[in-house]
C-alpha cells in the first residue's frame, strides 16, 4: 500500500496480520517530507488502537514516541555529518498479544553547502598538552554519553525559543573550521553574537542536568527537555541555575560571556535528539501543535 507523507508519495512495506484489522488503518506522516542534513522530521503516527505501543526508528537512530493528536509522535534527528541519499524509516505497532504490525518507507535526505571559517587563536587553546587534552576528551565523552541518554518524560511543549535577543542572526552551524591554518572539526551549533551580561534563557521546559567549566565550551549548561532531547549553552559568563533544577520555556539560565575557548562573547547554543547532532535553528522552526 502507499501512504501521503506530508506531500511525498512513499512506499510502505507493511505486514498486515489479520488478527490485527484495527492496526491496519494506521497513517504515518514525517514532516518535513525531505529533510535535510541537520534538520528535524516530526514523525506522526494515526490510527493506531488505543493501549497499543509504537517502536521504530529513522536511519538506523531509534524514535521515541510520545501521544500527539489523538495518536503518536516522536522526533527524528538528522545528525549533521549525515550523507545525503534515500535511508530506511520503519515503525512497528504493538497490540497486545495481536503480531505486530510492522510498516517501512524511505526518506530522502538532502544535502546542503556549509561555510567555511579560517580563526586565528593563541597557540595553547588549539595544540594542547597531553594534560589539557586528556581533559578536552573525556569532557567531550561526558557530553556524548549525557547527549545519548533518553528519559522517559516528555517535559518539552510547543515551540521552542531563541535562547538570547541578539542584533544579528545566529551563524555557524556545520561550518567546517580552519584554526590557525589546520582544519579541525565541524561546528556543532549557532552561535549568537551578544554583549557581556546579555540574559541566556531556556529554549524549552526541561531539567538542568549539567553546570560545569569545561575547556573548550568554557562555563556551560546542558538542558534535558526529556525524550533525548537537550539542548546547551557555551561560554556563559554566569550560571544563575544549579543541576536538577526545573526550568520553563524563557527562564533565564545564565549570561552570555567568552570562557573557554572563545574569541569574544557570544552564545554557542547547540541541540540534540538522542545522539543526533541537529541544527538548532530546525528545533526552533519544530510547529508541534500542542
Amino acid at each position: 500500500m502507499t501512504v501521503r507523507l506530508a506531500g511525498a508519495l512513499l512506499t510502505l512495506l507493511a505486514v498486515l496480520p489479520s488478527s490485527a484489522p484495527a492496526a491496519a488503518g494506521a497513517r504515518v506522516a514525517l514532516t518535513p517530507r525531505s529533510p535535510r542534513i541537520g534538520d528535524v522530521s516530526m514523525v506522526v503516527v494515526q490510527g493506531i488502537p488505543d493501549g497499543a505501543t509504537l517502536e521504530g526508528s529513522v536511519a538506523g537512530r531509534s524514535l521515541v514516541f510520545f501521544p500527539y493528536a489523538g495518536g503518536a509522535a516522536a522526533l527524528a534527528g538528522i545528525d549533521f555529518e549525515t550523507r545525503p541519499g534515500r535511508y530506511w524509516w520503519k515503525i512497528a505497532v504493538v497490540n497486545g498479544a495481536d503480531p505486530p504490525l510492522v510498516l517501512r518507507g524511505r526518506v530522502t535526505v538532502k544535502g546542503r553547502q556549509f561555510a567555511v571559517e579560517r580563526l586565528t587563536l593563541p597557540e595553547g587553546m588549539v595544540e594542547l598538552d597531553e594534560e589539557t587534552t586528556r581533559r578536552a576528551d573525556a569532557e567531550d565523552a561526558h557530553l556524548k554519553t549525557l547527549y545519548a541518554t533518553v528519559t522517559g518524560d516528555r517535559l518539552w511543549r510547543g515551540r521552542f525559543t531563541a535562547p538570547v535577543a541578539s542584533p544579528k542572526p545566529p551563524s555557524g552551524f556545520g561550518a567546517r573550521r580552519v584554526i590557525n591554518g589546520r582544519p579541525r572539526s565541524p561546528h556543532g551549533g549557532l552561535d549568537y553574537a551578544a554583549d557581556r551580561g546579555t540574559p541566556v534563557v531556556a529554549a524549552n521546559a526541561g531539567r538542568v542536568v549539567l553546570v560545569g567549566d569545561f575547556f573548550f565550551p568554557g562555563r556551560l549548561v546542558v538542558v534535558d527537555h526529556g525524550l533525548g532531547v537537550h539542548t546547551a549553552y557555551f561560554h556563559l559568563d554566569r550560571v544563575t541555575v544549579a543541576e536538577q533544577d526545573l526550568v520553563d520555556q524563557g527562564q533565564p539560565i545564565g549570561e552570555v560571556g567568552s570562557t573557554g575557548r572563545a574569541t569574544g562573547p557570544h552564545l554557542h547554543f547547540s541541540a540534540s535528539i538522542g545522539s543526533a547532532r541537529i541544527d538548532p535553528a530546525a528545533l526552533l522552526r519544530l510547529n508541534s501543535r500542542d
